[in-house]
């Protein structure tokens, strides 16, 4: 069982990852609405898996994974693409996120790969 953050703007994204997570055995221990929450989130629950949704507004899912690797180099960071992100994931793996999972959610995939980094 993992405690996992999960950073996405929309509430709808952020309620299916939740349950998809939860149904699975892991503890969501907080959420965050924009990439600027998520990292201040990151600092004061300490998750062993972040979820960060690239596009976001306040601060996007590329620099929220830049804050958090300053912090803790070891975290353990999963991105949400949308299709057609090939760029940003790119750029994502350059500043060291551990994997990738695209949206809509496959339930299988994602815990497949919470079971993988745990």
């Amino acid at each position: 069982m993992a405690k996992i953050l999960i950073v996405d703007d929309s509430r709808t994204s952020r309620k299916i990852l939740r349950n998809i997570l939860e149904e699975a055995g892991n503890e969501v221990v907080a959420e965050g609405v924009d990439g600027a929450d998520g990292v201040e989130k990151f600092k004061e629950f300490k998750p062993d898996i972040t979820t960060l949704d690239i596009t976001m507004p306040v601060m996007d899912g590329l620099e929220a994974l830049k804050n958090i690797k300053a912090i803790d180099s070891n975290a353990k960071i999963i991105m949400i693409t949308a299709a057609g992100q090939q760029n940003k994931m790119l750029d994502a793996i350059k500043h060291g996120a551990s994997e990738f999972v695209t949206k809509p959610f496959e339930a299988d995939a994602v815990i497949k790969l919470i079971e993988k980094l745990s």
